[in-house]
């Protein structure tokens, strides 16, 4: 668990110029803390404490801005850049060694008990303001430029852009 939060916090040090030691990230980050209380959150949906869950995952929303459902499975190494707005769905699998930047959502479109979030490939990059919603693919090394909406799956290596999400 140690060596999960250390990596993770390295991995915030080389993506951001700006952070000047790893102390500061873990203290005033909303990233990092947001996925350790999903973490904690995740462990206890698995267990079927879904009420505890959803309660740490209220608290981490109140003190970082950032929601993500407990349900949700999020890979390892996942940089979420200042990310008050973001939002992630119950459904929605987050593959490793994504960056999601602030205001995304991974939403659903209908409110069915099935899978309706997106399913997010490794080293995504999903640009600021996007909504990537439904049941959709997201490949690996894609990017989904700010503020596109995302309603189809997204070849690997391809980039979005627009609020059509036009093809690149």
């Amino acid at each position: 668990m140690l060596n999960a939060v250390h990596e993770l916090l390295k991995t915030y040090k080389n993506y951001d110029p700006a952070a000047k030691s790893l102390l500061e990230i873990a203290l005033l980050y909303p990233g990092p803390k947001a996925l350790g209380f999903h973490r904690i959150a995740h462990a206890l949906y698995k267990s079927h404490l879904y009420f505890l869950a959803r309660l740490v995952a209220e608290i981490s929303r109140w003190m970082t801005g950032i929601e993500i459902h407990p349900g949700a499975t999020v890979g390892r190494r996942l940089v979420i850049d200042h990310g008050v707005g973001v939002v992630i769905g119950e459904t929605a699998v987050i593959g490793d060694d994504c960056i999601i930047f602030h205001g995304v959502t991974l939403g659903g479109l209908k409110f069915d008990p099935v899978k309706r979030h997106p399913t997010v490939g490794n080293h995504v990059l999903i640009g600021t303001g996007a909504k990537v919603l439904g049941p959709i693919r997201i490949g690996d090394n894609a990017m989904i430029g700010a503020n596109a909406v995302v309603t189809r799956d997204v070849p690997a290596g391809a980039t979005m852009v627009g609020p059509l999400a036009i093809q690149k």
